[in-house]
């Protein structure tokens, strides 16, 4: 299989990753909530951090599973959020790719792979820009989110509760696309200053700096609420 090849399958099914001789795979969608693993028994898995699991797929590729199985159901909610679920598949996926490709050049000294996954995830939204600012738009002029609309009921207090989504969506949509990437990696992504900075690959002021902006122009748009409060819950209700 050359290494610009990709297959997906059914759940329970894999999807093929890297070059010729590499015999990697990833578990399909289906598979990646599954409590299986091929780095070993429960003990194992508790004691190697994501940089051991790495290194060790240097050797092993089938090892990096181990990464995908610890970090894909959080990076697929991120960039569902960001997204929507039919890029999401796509972003997900190529982002484990991305990161197989490059598991070579990962710092051994970094125990935790979420920063260097979350990157490498956000750098690929920046593809789908136009997406993004799309449903922002969406949610704007409707206060319904494309993402969750069909799952929630709609209540009195969800339907009061749009209008300040609306405002929310109109800010973020604003927002320069450097700045919403750091504020929903901090606020969506859960990522630490530091985190986000390894993330982004630049200095923690620059974080902080578009964080206190971006939260600055979102606190403008809401009337004065507090900014700290844009997460999952007051996005999407």
């Amino acid at each position: 299989m050359s290494e610009t090849s990709r297959t997906r399958t059914g759940a329970g099914g894999t999807l093929p990753v890297g070059g010729e001789g590499d015999g990697g795979v990833l578990p399909a969608d289906g598979a990646r909530d599954r409590d299986v693993s091929p780095a070993g028994s429960p003990a194992d898995r508790a004691e190697a951090d994501d940089a051991s699991v790495i290194e060790r797929s240097r050797r092993e590729p089938e090892a990096f599973a181990e990464v995908f199985h610890r970090h894909a159901p959080d990076i697929k909610r991120y960039v569902t959020r960001r997204l929507g679920a039919d890029a999401a598949e796509d972003v997900v996926a190529d982002t484990f790719l991305v990161a197989f490709r490059r598991r070579a050049g990962y710092d051994p000294a970094q125990p935790s792979a979420r920063p260097w996954l979350y990157g490498i995830a956000t750098n690929l939204i920046r593809r789908h820009k136009r997406v993004e600012v799309r449903r922002l738009r969406v949610l704007e002029r409707t206060g319904v989110d494309p993402v969750t609309a069909p799952f929630t009921e709609r209540s009195d207090e969800r339907l009061s509760a749009g209008a300040v989504r609306r405002r929310l969506a109109a800010a973020l949509a604003r927002l320069p696309a450097g700045h919403r990437d750091v504020l929903l990696l901090v606020t969506w992504g859960g990522l630490t200053y530091p985190e986000a900075a390894q993330a982004m690959d630049i200095p923690v002021g620059t974080v902080r700096s578009r964080v206190n902006r971006a939260r600055g122009k979102v606190r403008k748009e809401l009337g004065g609420v507090d900014p700290t409060s844009v997460s999952e819950e007051t996005f999407h209700g």
